[in-house]
């Protein structure tokens, strides 16, 4: 699944591709996708609309046109294409905007999770539930102790909580908490605030590193504009189950927790124990 490098690679790579160009019409073969309004109005709202910008938050990419913006998210498998418009459509292409160049950008989604919302106004409901984005101002220790320290759940499910942290999921999640020597399976109520600022920390350095490499690409997303992420070469314990920990030669482990697959080294990511409370002294 596409997660916050994967989708800014498409970001960055389609404002280089597509930007100042006129969308001429649209043809939707998979209804669904297209969300808040009628395929309709999708379509004559979205025709002769200049894209100013492309922009993102979290996971999902914002295209701001003319009058309109389209946003969308990628989900599991969504990926886009650019290529002439007079080549046919493919079987998983669900989605073709035909552009003033000649060009046409294609919605491509074999698992047709992907969705499609227009919003005729700057505030877009659907990004103010969002939690802060990684190495932003507002992702401080102390906001993701206070958010933490509320839940009684595990810091994995925790993190990938979108209205906690906009824009983590299962790769980078396991990724940070292996940087930040945490077990999975950790409560976040026994979290410190120093715990918090070694996740906090954490997070932007791996995503930061991350989008300079272009992403990951794993079994699960392959990337798409001519674009190969690489971040999979760095990974240190997700998708490694059986090979050896880089830092400490124990092998690593897959587990669930939350019911996501989980990588971890067993060694280097001990579950955190709370101290017991001191015993009560009877007077005599």
């Amino acid at each position: 699944m596409p997660e916050l490098p994967e989708v800014e690679t498409v970001r960055q790579t389609l404002n280089r591709l597509i930007l100042g160009k006129e969308i001429l019409s649209v043809d939707v073969f998979l209804p669904r996708i297209v969300r808040n309004v009628s395929v309709t109005d999708f379509k004559r709202h979205l025709s002769k609309q200049k894209i100013k910008s492309i922009n993102r938050k979290g996971k999902y990419l914002i295209f701001n046109l003319t009058n309109v913006n389209l946003l969308v998210h990628l989900r599991m498998e969504g990926k886009f294409f650019i290529k002439n418009s007079s080549v046919k459509a493919t079987r998983h292409e669900h989605i073709i905007f035909y552009l003033n160049d000649g060009s046409s950008l294609r919605y491509h989604d074999t698992r047709t999770f992907g969705t499609m919302d227009l919003f005729f106004d700057e505030q877009i409901p659907l990004l103010s539930k969002l939690g802060p984005e990684p190495c932003s101002d507002n992702l401080t220790a102390t906001y993701l102790y206070k958010q933490l320290q509320k839940k009684k759940q595990m810091i994995k499910p925790a993190l990938l909580d979108q209205s906690v942290i906009a824009g983590l999921g299962n790769i980078y999640v396991d990724e940070v908490l292996f940087l930040s020597r945490m077990h999975p399976k950790t409560r976040c109520n026994e979290l410190t605030v120093k715990d918090c600022e070694v996740i906090v920390e954490s997070i932007c350095s791996i995503i930061q590193k991350a989008i300079k490499f272009g992403g990951s690409t794993i079994r699960s997303y392959s990337s798409s504009l001519g674009v190969s992420g690489k971040f999979q070469n760095e990974l240190m314990v997700h998708t490694r189950n059986g090979e050896n920990c880089y830092e400490c030669a124990k092998e690593i482990i897959k587990i669930k927790v939350g019911g996501r697959g989980t990588y971890l080294c067993p060694v280097c990511q001990k579950t955190k124990r709370r101290k017991k409370p001191p015993t009560k002294l009877t007077k005599s």
